[in-house]
């Protein structure tokens, strides 16, 4: 049974037991994983997961259910659980169904050459991954990870108001980190690769990107404790974006959750700092036409030249505020209830290259890797101390590895910072909230903690 004919099933069934407003949302996804060890095979997976969620109103109350199968029995099951859930629920907030929208954008998130990609292709992928990292360095001791992988996925949602819309997205994605060891010493370099257009994935590239760095931290020592000035690479920049990424949600500034409350058009980050969501990037990782509730989805800048231009909004907060919803209701899976998060979220790039921003440094640290954003960052204050390692930089130019250091901070402080932004914005592999990028970044500065 398709989605389709499973959605005129639960329907038909719903208005018979009493309910009104209707809606399922269904997703089918397909992931494949390979991992090489010592030139074979070491895990391989392969899983396909669909499922439905139901939203039905009852008397005053929407209440929620899902099923994983798609048969006359989960129609049943997800009617029944529906109301009852309905009867249950004690909040007051009003929950709209979405009559769905006159035009909804075109994207490109799924590339059907890939989705023909051999899963040979795949393996071998995988195997050259750890091959090449092997022999790049007689100094590599050991791949730890090597692997690739696939996915792809369809969205369905429909309801009794006339919204039904559906699309579907793809990516895959190259791993490797090697161990490098020199006598007592011991580090670890890593690579990845994440798009649609396998094509541009090259396994000696990454390899050897990954050994250099691993062989580049050798003989790392600490620096003194003060106020330095910071390089935070695009990977660092894009974790620390990723970690503070919900104080931009309009649910945490409308429950007290986010410092930015009452913040709107005014000036919380350095001129130089354009924020972008944008669900219509081109194979992009979180790119969709629409949201979790069927709203269409838009581009915007959150941050426009260092000015606070919205915050994030599904129907509920924007309802609350009184303006339209932003188009960044999520679910990250039929199981799931309605939230917000960002699609592919980024700051926009500059037009130094990492060597220019590394002479533009003059004197301070690159920072490569921070540790500890879980339990070392406060997403409500802004602040957070990690663990970190990367480079002192003297005169413009890298004079030594730099580990066992503590780089302190507060976000919000941190973007009112930003001194010079890069060209070399990447992009993460998206997750369950979103895909999150960043070039890398100047800082004024920032407090770290060393001898």
């Amino acid at each position: 049974m398709d989605f389709k004919e499973f959605k005129e099933l639960v329907f038909s069934a719903g208005k018979e037991q009493g309910l009104s407003d209707m809606e399922i949302y269904a997703t089918r996804s397909k992931a494949f994983r390979v991992k090489a060890y010592q030139e074979d095979v070491d895990d391989y997976s392969l899983s396909v997961v669909q499922g439905i969620g139901f939203r039905g109103r009852y008397g005053q109350k929407v209440g929620y259910a899902y099923v994983e199968t798609l048969d006359e029995d989960s129609v049943s099951f997800l009617i029944a659980k529906a109301k009852a859930n309905a009867q249950i629920i004690d909040s007051d907030d009003e929950i709209e169904f979405f009559a769905g929208a006159t035009n909804y954008p075109k994207i490109e998130a799924f590339n059907e050459i890939l989705a023909e990609l051999p899963t040979a292709e795949k393996i071998k992928s995988a195997l050259d991954l750890e091959k090449y990292a092997l022999a790049a360095d007689e100094r590599v001791s050991m791949v730890n990870w090597a692997a690739t992988g696939y996915s792809e996925g369809e969205v369905y949602i429909a309801n009794t108001k006339g919204l039904e819309q559906s699309f579907r997205s793809n990516g895959a994605y190259g791993i490797v980190s090697a161990v490098v060891q020199e006598g007592e010493q011991v580090k670890t370099g890593t690579r990845y690769f994440f798009g649609t257009d396998w094509s541009k994935f090259d396994a000696k590239y990454l390899a050897e990107e990954a050994v250099q760095e691993g062989i580049s931290l050798l003989n790392a020592g600490t620096v003194k404790s003060k106020d330095y000035r910071i390089l935070l690479r695009y990977d660092v920049a894009r974790e620390l974006l990723g970690t503070f990424a919900s104080v931009f949600s309009a649910e945490n500034v409308q429950k007290g959750l986010s410092l930015l409350a009452n913040k709107l058009n005014t000036d919380i980050a350095s001129p130089i700092v354009t924020l972008v969501d944008d669900p219509l990037l081109v194979h992009g990782g979180a790119s969709a036409p629409f949201d979790g509730e069927g709203v269409a989805t838009k581009t915007k800048k959150v941050i426009d030249s260092g000015k606070l231009t919205t915050y994030l909004h599904n129907l509920k907060t924007a309802k609350k505020d009184g303006v339209e919803s932003t188009g960044n209701a999520s679910r990250p899976s039929f199981k799931s209830t309605v939230s917000i998060s960002p699609t592919n979220f980024f700051i926009q790039p500059g037009k130094k290259d990492f060597n220019e921003l590394v002479r533009e440094l003059d004197t301070g640290l690159i920072i490569i890797s921070v540790q500890g954003t879980h339990s070392g960052a406060d997403s409500v204050s802004g602040d957070f101390s990690l663990g970190a390692y990367g480079y002192l930089v003297e005169d413009g130019e890298i004079s030594k590895p730099v580990d066992q250091i503590t780089i302190a901070g507060n976000f919000f402080e941190l973007l009112q910072n930003v001194e010079i932004i890069g060209s070399d914005l990447e992009f993460d592999v998206p997750g369950s909230f979103g895909s999150m990028g960043s070039p890398s970044l100047i800082i004024k500065s920032l407090a770290v903690s060393g001898d």
